[in-house]
């Protein structure tokens, strides 16, 4: 029966019928481009509100297409249910003989509209690349990386690979700060300056809630001391970094407080700068709130 009903279900597609779905499914395109656009120029006149507007973006997307999409199968090509379960059988087949790729990135679209592991607006790292999301398509994200490039990712990495949001929908974002300090210099006049250079910048936000810390840890030729703060805006994150080591750097060195010394790191073969090979975990030493 279901062979049957594919037979006549080809046998009553006319020229006029293909032509009919592909209008509307390039009307569809373009409504959800002018939509999400609209969507988009809204979020950025909102201010520090942006992302909770923006968040609508991949629902919208969805109910447009979905909408010309049941168009197409009932109102133009009249299905009938035979018809329809012939046509699901025949889109299962291509899907299990080469289009699990793309299917999958549909299927991760439906999970980032629904679970939201991460809206647009926010910033994210995804298949080693971080910047802002800024859009979710059915198919595929869009991130703008920090150095200005437009990196499209399909949506099935959302189901294959780790995905870390930095702000999880927030406006406001966590910022880690590392100086490395010479072992010789006042570490606690260190902690002091990076504290005060982080409370004092135009780009903290800073609640009950927000804290800021500064933390202390040793390595065998250098100490590196850590400031978790938040900016108020994720879109400053580089500004604040900037800004608080600009500020903290002079303090330094005006009260003596050197860099590790460049020969003797050399001699030892670790690299400079380094990395955060000591890891998040360390945090724990020396801490001061």
């Amino acid at each position: 029966m279901q062979a049957s009903g594919l037979e006549k279900f080809v046998s009553d597609v006319t020229i006029y019928n293909i032509i009919n779905a592909l209008v509307i499914l390039g009307i569809a395109y373009v409504a959800a481009r002018v939509v999400s656009f609209l969507i988009d120029w809204t979020g950025e006149r909102m201010g520090l509100k942006r992302i909770p507007v923006k968040m609508i973006t991949p629902f919208v997307r969805i109910a447009i297409y979905a909408v010309a999409i049941y168009y197409i199968l009932i109102s133009t090509l009249s299905l009938t249910p035979t018809q329809f379960v012939a046509v699901a059988g025949l889109i299962g087949a291509g899907i299990g003989f080469g289009l699990q790729d793309v299917f999958a990135s549909y299927v991760g679209g439906l999970i980032i509209a629904f679970e939201r592991p991460y809206s647009v607006g926010d910033n994210i790292t995804l298949k080693n690349r971080y910047g802002e999301v800024k859009e979710i398509g059915i198919r595929a994200t869009k991130i703008l990386t920090p150095a200005g490039n437009t990196v499209t990712a399909p949506n099935s990495a959302v189901i294959r690979d780790l995905v870390s949001s930095s702000n999880a929908g927030d406006i406001e974002m966590l910022v880690v700060i590392d100086l490395f300090i010479d072992p010789s210099s006042d570490f606690d006049r260190a902690m002091k300056i990076l504290k005060e250079a982080v409370i004092t910048s135009k780009y903290v936000y800073v609640t009950q809630d927000r804290p800021v810390f500064v933390y202390l840890n040793d390595f065998p030729f250098y100490r590196r001391v850590r400031a978790k703060a938040y900016v108020y805006d994720l879109r400053h994150e580089f500004d604040f970094r900037s800004d608080v080591t600009v500020r903290a750097w002079r303090h330094y060195l005006e009260s003596g407080i050197n860099p590790p010394r460049a020969d003797i790191l050399n001699m030892t073969g670790n690299p400079w700068p380094p990395d955060a090979a000591g890891g998040e975990g360390e945090d724990t030493t020396g801490g001061e709130g």
